[in-house]
């Protein structure tokens, strides 16, 4: 991918061997779930489907799964009668693309479009944002991403290492956060304020001694499941100074992100994601100035990416 060229992708000529495309589809596929742009060869949308989760970490078949089933709602959207996938090429930013093992997973079973290009759903978020331009983007949802293309071409990515052990300042971390001061307060070492009384009831404990309604949620929960506890510390961290704290540390997470991304901190920076967009007004300074409303969201950098892939740019 000559992502230097990515801006003038819609104006190039296609390579010859791509002459029976006629659709292009642009995927942005996360832990909570997947939207799909379909569109023309110059970039028109035509229709638009959504559908569960595809993040690779969650699984190759539930990814093809459901994206299939948000190309299917954006075809019937267009008025297409029916799937033709060799006349399709996708694009496609997937959270845990950046996993080889899981990529090449995906890959091996893609259905049969006529091409296929695979990022890590940051990337594609980062070509939406800046159209194909230099700048950054931090993407904090259900899992935490940046990812930046510098002024000399190159491409740098800044966390993303999976919400088990990273994805500081996402909803999954937020939920574990959560989660944990939740179980400190049950056992009595820090005061049950609102936010342990919030996610004990999320949870199904029916007071401070329901110990197994904790333990049992925690042996099934998943990413998914951890960052849909990630709204109640927004919603009481006015009320709640451990809310409030946690929240402050997403911050500081996130800002380390925005340093790494770019030193010298002269370059534009998007937000997306939930977390991030509901963080913003927290952000310091310098950081808070070089946001930017992005010109597309993530579909539109996949729509961006295979529409390159398929020009003699490439």
């Amino acid at each position: 991918m000559n992502a230097a060229l990515l801006a003038d992708a819609w104006s190039a000529p296609l390579q010859p061997r791509f002459d029976a495309v006629r659709f292009l589809v642009g995927v942005d596929g996360g832990g909570t779930g997947t939207r799909v742009r379909l569109s023309d060869l110059t970039g028109r949308v035509l229709g638009q489907g959504a559908a569960g989760p595809s993040a690779l970490g969650q699984g190759v078949a539930q990814a093809w799964r459901h994206i299939q089933q948000a190309v299917q709602a954006a075809a019937e959207q267009a008025q297409l009668d029916r799937l033709v996938l060799n006349e399709m090429a996708i694009g496609l930013g997937l959270s845990g693309a950046g996993v080889v093992a899981q990529a090449q997973a995906f890959l091996a079973q893609q259905p049969g479009y006529a091409h296929v290009e695979l990022v890590n759903d940051g990337t594609t978020s980062v070509l939406g944002a800046h159209a194909g331009r230099p700048g950054g983007v931090i993407a904090a949802g259900t899992g935490t991403v940046g990812e930046v293309l510098r002024a000399d071409g190159q491409w740098a990515c800044v966390s993303g290492w999976g919400w088990i052990g990273g994805d500081e300042g996402s909803g999954a971390w937020l939920g574990i956060q959560a989660m944990r001061h939740a179980q400190k307060a049950m056992d009595g070492r820090v005061p049950a304020g609102p936010l342990a009384r919030a996610v004990w009831s999320a949870v199904g404990a029916v007071d401070a001694r329901d110990r197994d309604a904790l333990s049992a949620w925690v042996a099934q929960a998943g990413q998914h499941a951890y960052a849909q506890l990630a709204p109640l510390v927004f919603d009481v961290a006015e009320t709640d100074p451990a809310a409030d704290a946690l929240l402050a540390q997403a911050v500081g997470e996130l800002e380390q992100l925005a340093q790494a991304l770019d030193s010298a901190q002269q370059l534009p920076l998007s937000l997306a994601g939930s977390v991030a967009q509901r963080l913003a007004e927290r952000f310091s300074g310098n950081i808070r100035a070089r946001c930017v409303s992005p010109q597309g969201d993530s579909a539109d950098g996949a729509l961006r990416l295979i529409r390159g892939a398929l020009s003699t740019l490439r």
